[in-house]
């Protein structure tokens, strides 16, 4: 494990998917964690496409390509090939620590590179994500990443949350693939203004998430604490997960940032695009809340 802190906050780090094990301040935590094996995609990198991409299907310049069906269940490739590989640690230092994995294979068609840093400092948790194509042809690719933040000591029943998404992508509740464009959030769905998630159930795309001040920003407040997960504009869509069996938890919430919708390999929904050499870089965060 690689541990990174800064004054009072501490964070940990695995080697294996570099995923965020654990992040806290004063002792407080601000994720959910776990013992052994990341539960239910904890902390989970989602490169380069989060969720799901139905059957694994999708087409590149009118080539169709197969990717490994990573969720027999549904017959779907879920959440990109770099959640489960060993990442190299290119830095390490006392609030700091940066990882790489090159991206290729399991019916990835364009080789890529793609990196992480988790920066801790006096404003909280900074999670800098960039890809680069390395390989010789244009492809399109997606970000995500899989945290179950928490309102520091409260439980998730008595914790408001609040979106800064504007619409929410309809799903077949068999497949999980999406059944129609993106709506306006009405009702249920709408937590533009706090809603407490005590008996909110949601495994749900929301997109549309606007800045303000620059930066996406969604909020998780209870009576004991609250955490804002900031976000570059390209996060421009969020999944909100609310799982009732969460290992030593039981009811938890992920809010897990990404630049896509499910299954924008086949929609073309808000992919990004690399040309031969190109990079792209973007950050989100963590940040305690009084």
């Amino acid at each position: 494990m690689l541990e990174i802190a800064h004054g009072a906050a501490r964070a940990v780090i695995t080697p294996d998917g570099a995923g965020l094990k654990s992040y806290e301040d004063g002792g407080v935590p601000y994720v959910e964690t776990y013992d052994d094996r990341p539960p239910m995609g904890c902390g989970a990198v989602l490169v380069p496409w989060p969720n799901r991409t139905a059957g694994g299907r999708w087409a590149l310049d009118g080539v169709e390509q197969q990717l490994d069906i990573t969720e027999p269940d549904r017959g779907n490739a879920i959440h990109g090939l770099v959640r489960r590989a060993v990442w190299t640690v290119v830095e390490h230092t006392g609030s700091l620590v940066s990882l790489e994995v090159p991206v290729a294979g399991f019916g990835w068609p364009v080789e890529l590179k793609t990196s992480i840093t988790y920066a801790l400092d006096g404003n909280g948790l900074t999670v800098s994500h960039a890809v680069h194509n390395v390989g010789s042809a244009r492809t399109p690719f997606g970000v995500g990443t899989h945290p179950y933040p928490r309102a520091g000591l409260s439980s998730t029943d008595e914790s408001m949350l609040s979106l800064a998404a504007t619409t929410v992508l309809p799903l077949d509740s068999g497949t999980m693939i999406p059944s129609g464009p993106a709506v306006p959030v009405e009702g249920d769905c709408d937590f533009r203004v706090a809603r407490l998630l005590e008996g909110v159930q949601l495994d749900t795309p929301f997109g549309g998430c606007e800045p303000v001040d620059g930066l996406v920003r969604h909020v998780l407040r209870g009576p004991g604490g609250a955490v804002e997960m900031w976000a570059d504009p390209d996060f421009k869509w969020v999944q909100v997960y609310t799982p009732d069996n969460f290992p030593g938890r039981g009811r938890a919430v992920a809010i897990e940032p990404m630049t896509c919708p499910p299954d924008a390999l086949n929609s073309g929904v808000d992919l990004l695009w690399l040309d031969p050499g190109q990079s792209w870089a973007g950050r989100w965060g963590l940040r305690p809340l009084a």
